[in-house]
């Protein structure tokens, strides 16, 4: 195809070329009437149909998911990190459970900083004076008394069978071992569980057991979430920490608990948006975009066309000043929702964007982290219209690499989140300010974005995904992709990524996201890229299409009431319904 300017490129090259690209693997959303569960790993997804037909309604579905990804999915599947869980009832009651990880009581703001002053390498994100407080176990056990219609022993069984027979690891889990081994073999407990006896890990076609992990399971199915914090295992995490160089005690296992809160909510064309509130960034930061998206005609303009990337990547500018400055855990700073969700502001946002020239990150001042890749979300709904979205996390792949003796339980590199030095860049370029610096109790500001949408009061998308402080624009883009770009749930969760965050400025890609027309006529605006044909991808979004596979579907009344759609980024991840 010929050179070809700016409005050409909107229809033809856009389309023809990062759509051929794209979607030539796409495979075909699986379709269901009773019930949907999409995850990151195959076995918790049969776990999570097999509640739903067992009678059990989305949030059972979402409980039981959890315990068996923290035993088959130890990359970031946990009981000993924390997360989001969005929960829309079929009467339209909509909640938000924060049950992440909390700094404990002895943190401080300085804490990762040396005599001058300086960042000291790695200490927020190795050994255990990187491990916040876990809060998966009481998350599930709060949604589940409160939401849920099973027993705790049914949900967890699935879980405990799993870590005491063992499963067969596939070629993506067995990679993610690989990738993952030297960091394991630090640590003598990891190395015991996760390596074999001549340190080598484990190959796909042999079994993984985890038998200290089926005690704790075991535990917790017969007493709860006390058989957790006030017992055995957190009593020896809290050994482990201090004679490790960790600062973890008794009193922050027990003074854990569980926030409700109400999720943040903004209308996109006629879509409701119900999201994560502070201290995620995410549903604030997503529906920010979205409120100056709102003012441009994305579909006719064209999926990744010159005009629509260039639109899309000054909202995400300005977006992520406010996120990476203003925004924090609101137990400890006054958050600006109100004034960021103004869709007054957002016309605001618009009248600075010039249509012919990129921004300039350095001439935006802050209103007023470090995020990993390695978190996995997950999207459920049930035969009755419960639709329930989780994504949790260990921080990073693994996260911190360290096991307590006895305990089976990966600890998570959570603390790494926080501002360790407020202006300074992290390990992804996020540069943070003083309302996410370190404090006790605090919970470190994420971007995990647990979405459900609804249309005329019904639920219409359940979405979310992992991949650090791009959960934002990853969710963000699923959305457009079905509502503006007229894609099925499919093409939407597996479709090249772009993403901008204010500092560093550039415009990262993922393989095919533009064609070379495109990023030429961007260029000559004054982008600059990271990123393009040879550079990994990320993300493993999870997706739920209700009514039918894509608008034009729902439109014309046909196909199967819900749809669901695992990215092809995750290597054993499955959506499977009844």
């Amino acid at each position: 195809m010929g050179r070809l300017h700016i409005g050409t490129i909107s229809v033809i090259s856009a389309l023809s070329l990062s759509l051929t690209s794209a979607f030539a693997a796409s495979p075909a959303p699986v379709e269901a009437e009773h019930g949907m569960v999409v995850t990151a790993q195959h076995l918790a997804t049969d776990v999570g149909v097999e509640v739903l037909k067992g009678g059990g309604n989305a949030v059972d579905a979402a409980v039981a998911v959890g315990y068996a990804l923290a035993v088959v999915y130890p990359s970031a599947g946990n009981l000993g990190g924390g997360g989001f869980m969005t929960i829309r009832l079929k009467d339209g009651t909509k909640t938000f459970l924060d049950f992440r990880e909390r700094a404990p009581l002895a943190a401080t703001k300085t804490m990762y900083l040396d005599a001058k002053g300086d960042i000291v390498p790695r200490a927020s994100l190795d050994g255990y004076l990187a491990v916040g407080v876990p809060g998966s176990v009481m998350g599930f056990e709060t949604a589940r008394e409160k939401y849920g219609t099973k027993s705790r022993e049914e949900l967890i069984a699935p879980a405990l069978r799993f870590a005491k027979e063992g499963f067969t690891l596939e070629q993506g889990d067995a990679a993610s071992f690989a990738g993952n081994a030297k960091r394991l073999a630090k640590d003598e407990t990891a190395a015991k569980i996760f390596l074999k006896p001549d340190g080598k890990p484990y190959a796909s076609g042999e079994k993984l057991q985890q038998p200290d992990l089926a005690a704790v399971l075991e535990g917790i199915s017969e007493k709860g979430p006390d058989a957790f914090y006030k017992a055995a295992p957190a009593e020896a995490i809290v050994k482990a920490s201090q004679a490790k160089g960790g600062i973890l005690a008794k009193e922050d296992f027990e003074q854990y608990a569980v926030r409700e809160l109400n999720p943040i909510e903004c209308n996109y064309r006629g879509y409701d948006i119900i999201s994560s509130p502070p201290p995620s960034s995410g549903g604030v930061i997503i529906c920010e975009i979205l409120n100056v998206l709102e003012g441009y005609p994305l579909s006719y303009l064209g999926y990744n066309s010159a005009e629509t990337v260039h639109i899309m990547v000054e909202a995400m500018r300005y977006a992520y000043v406010d996120r990476n400055a203003a925004l924090g855990d609101p137990d400890f700073v006054e958050n600006p929702v109100t004034k960021l969700l103004d869709k007054k502001y957002a016309l605001e946002i618009a009248a600075k964007i010039d249509p012919y020239k990129a921004g300039t990150s350095a001439n935006l001042k802050p209103l007023g982290g470090k995020e990993s890749t390695e978190t996995t979300h997950y999207s459920i709904i049930d035969d009755e219209g419960n639709a329930v979205a989780v994504t949790y996390t260990l921080n990073g792949s693994f996260g911190a690499a360290v096991v307590a003796p006895g305990t089976g339980v990966l600890l998570n590199n959570e603390m790494d989140d926080f501002t360790s030095k407020p202006g300074v860049p992290n390990l992804y370029g996020l540069v943070q300010g003083e309302a996410n610096a370190i404090a006790p109790k605090k919970t470190p500001l994420s971007s995990m974005s647990p979405t459900i949408v609804t249309r005329d009061g019904k639920p219409f998308m359940v979405i979310g995904s992992p991949g650090g402080s791009r959960i934002i624009t990853i969710t963000l883009e699923a959305i457009l992709n079905v509502v503006d770009f007229g894609m099925d749930i499919s093409q939407a969760v597996n479709a090249p990524r772009l993403h901008h965050q204010w500092q560093p400025d550039k415009v990262f890609l993922e393989p095919y996201a533009l064609s070379p027309d495109t990023e030429k006529t961007l260029a000559a605006m004054g982008y600059s890229f990271d990123g393009g044909n040879d550079t990994p991808q990320w993300g493993q979004a999870a997706g739920i299409l209700v009514g039918g596979k894509s608008l034009a579907a729902i439109a014309k009344g046909g196909g199967a009431r819900y749809n669901g759609a695992m990215d092809s980024r995750a290597a054993e991840g499955s959506a499977s319904g009844y």
